[in-house]
């Protein structure tokens, strides 16, 4: 029966649908900056727009949209739950599912619906406290929900569980400056994740932004952006 279900929530993502949730995803390493999904490989950060657009324009997929064809809060939402029918379907008969449950947190994360992925993170997280992907997915949703100190909370539980996690280290540091202007927390952050990940492929990104990053020593928190050091 579960797997009859979910054929047909599957049947019922339409190429239209998938389309406007790829575009949600653009949209949001667009809006979202430089910050990287924690349960991701440890590699570089995600690309700027312009990169990320060419990338798009490159593949076989659609072309890039215009402005008018930017799909909306509502138009996200309803990709996200067709996308995610299937899974919610599996999770009734096995709600247990650490993995299921992140999986959930991540449909509705990468369609921007933060609150509903922190919901699905947490459940995960009460099975599995110690994945630090997750938590670090989890601390990420909160920044984008306007709550930099609980997503700091949640970097740092992570860190408690992997400490060198170059992901939620870059993370760390970007929360760090951008939500606190805590320019010495930032800096140290991403020290550590070069120091302790040599290797790291976003290593020349982490220098530039440390740079930026060092403009802006003595800054109070709360300055408007266009009053920073540029």
């Amino acid at each position: 029966m579960t797997d009859t279900n979910q054929k047909t929530a599957s049947q019922q993502w339409t190429s239209v649908q998938a389309y406007t949730l790829a575009v949600v995803c653009l949209l949001v390493g667009i809006a979202g900056g430089w910050l990287i999904r924690g349960s991701s490989q440890p590699s570089a950060p995600a690309a700027p727009a312009e990169a990320v657009s060419g990338a798009v324009g490159a593949s076989s997929g659609p072309p890039m949209p215009t402005s008018s064809q930017t799909p909306t809060p509502a138009q996200m939402q309803q990709a996200a739950e067709t996308q995610a029918a299937p899974l919610l379907e599996k999770l009734k008969s096995d709600p247990n599912n650490a993995d299921l449950l992140a999986n959930i947190g991540n449909v509705y994360y990468d369609a921007q619906q933060y609150p509903i992925a922190i919901d699905y993170y947490q459940r995960s997280l009460k099975l599995q406290p110690a994945n630090a992907g997750v938590r670090t997915d989890l601390a990420t949703a909160y920044w984008y929900t306007g709550n930099p100190d609980t997503a700091i909370t949640e970097f740092n539980k992570a860190l408690s569980y992997e400490p060198n996690k170059a992901n939620t280290l870059f993370n760390l540091g970007i929360v760090k400056w951008q939500g606190k202007m805590d320019i010495d927390g930032a800096l140290a952050a991403w020290q550590k994740l070069l120091d302790t990940n040599p290797n790291y492929e976003g290593k020349e990104k982490v220098l530039e932004l440390m740079a930026q990053a060092k403009k802006h020593v003595g800054v109070k928190p709360g300055t408007p952006a266009k009053a920073l050091p540029q």
